[in-house]
């Protein structure tokens, strides 16, 4: 990541504000990117003093107004921390009020892919342009991947040939979010798909295990915002509409991972409640609360929780004549056991009578 140069009148102390974070362990990567973003409005301002003001503070927030909420939010939210830093010393410098914090369903609703789009994306991605090129190989390699595992987009882009052990079938990432580690494991289709990309990759340099996984069109390591854009053009390609800062994005893909792979033990008749803390280990979560936001209620999920509340109505509380000894405590685990389906009976005759 090229430095972050600052050039407003407050220049030095943000500067300083940032080296501290850092030295506190704090990767603080995003965060000074978004003071950089508050340097170059201050470098446009008529300043009489170096020094933060109400007035200021409330130009810079006018100023966002056209972000969707979450990130007016976190940008307003990064400036206040500097004002609180630069308030120690400076006991004239102003200090916002915290915007009230937008909640992440109001922020923005994940898109969960159909499988049917995932195809078609994995099949626009293999069609990019130029043919005979590493491009389309590199960026169906790139959605399979973050689909059938979860990963996040800066963790595939920042993985390197070493990380793939193909012998174990996994991943390494070195530095997911918060400077957490972790091992993937890949299932063998995955697997067999990136040695076929590599197949086409090793032809081209670099070949050095620390070299990039995945390679752009000069040889080098894939940027977020080109492939966002690239993104944006195959959603386009395959009819699936793109609304300004709600999505689809690429980082849906993560969401839908998470649905699908509730989907499956839904449909397997799996304990969903015991494997929950797998799925949150698996991305890298450091309990299941942060994984509950991945999980989104489409109609299948709903269908099949529906399923397993009827299965628990006629075969739980019903045969026992509407009595059940289940402590209220543990009905949800119980409507997650295994599914008992009546053949003879479709599901659709007993909708309308949820108790």
């Amino acid at each position: 990541m090229r430095p972050l140069k600052l050039h407003s009148s407050l220049a030095g102390p943000i500067q300083h504000f940032i080296d501290l974070r850092r030295l506190s362990g704090t990767d603080y990567k995003s965060q000074a990117q978004l003071l950089g973003y508050f340097d170059r409005f201050l470098l446009k301002q008529d300043l009489s003093e170096p020094r933060m003001t109400r007035d200021i503070s409330e130009r810079y927030l006018t100023s966002l107004s056209q972000l969707a909420p979450r990130t007016r939010s976190n940008r307003f939210c990064v400036v206040r921390q500097l004002c609180e830093y630069l308030a120690r010393s400076d006991p004239l410098s102003y200090v916002p009020e915290p915007l009230r914090v937008v909640p992440s369903y109001g922020a923005h609703r994940p898109y969960i892919y159909s499988n049917s789009e995932i195809q078609a994306l994995l099949k626009a991605a293999s069609q990019l342009a130029p043919k005979n090129s590493l491009r389309p190989h590199t960026y169906q390699t790139l959605l399979g991947l973050l689909y059938s595992t979860g990963i996040r987009i800066g963790e595939a882009l920042a993985l390197n040939l070493e990380h793939f052990h193909r012998t174990e079938r996994r991943l390494y990432i070195a530095e997911g979010k918060f400077r957490k580690a972790r091992w993937v494991p890949l299932s063998p289709s995955t697997c067999q798909a990136l040695e076929h990309y590599l197949r086409t990759r090793f032809k081209i340099r670099p070949r050095s295990p620390d070299s990039p996984l995945l390679l752009n069109q000069r040889s080098r390591r894939l940027h977020q915002c080109t492939v966002n854009q690239s993104f944006r053009h195959l959603l386009k390609q395959c009819g699936i509409h793109h609304r300004t800062h709600t999505g689809p994005r690429i980082h849906d893909l993560r969401h839908t991972f998470a649905v699908h792979r509730l989907l499956a033990w839904y449909r397997d008749g799996a304990d969903v409640n015991a494997r929950l803390p797998y799925l949150a280990t698996y991305m890298g979560h450091v309990d299941i609360h942060s994984t509950q936001v991945y999980v989104q209620p489409t109609a299948e999920l709903i269908e099949q929780v529906n399923r397993r509340f009827y299965n628990h109505y006629l075969y739980q509380v019903k045969h026992h004549g509407g009595k059940n000894d289940t402590p209220a405590c543990h009905v949800h685990q119980t409507l997650l056991e295994p599914l008992r389906a009546d053949p003879k009976r479709p599901f659709s005759q007993y909708h309308s009578g949820v108790p």
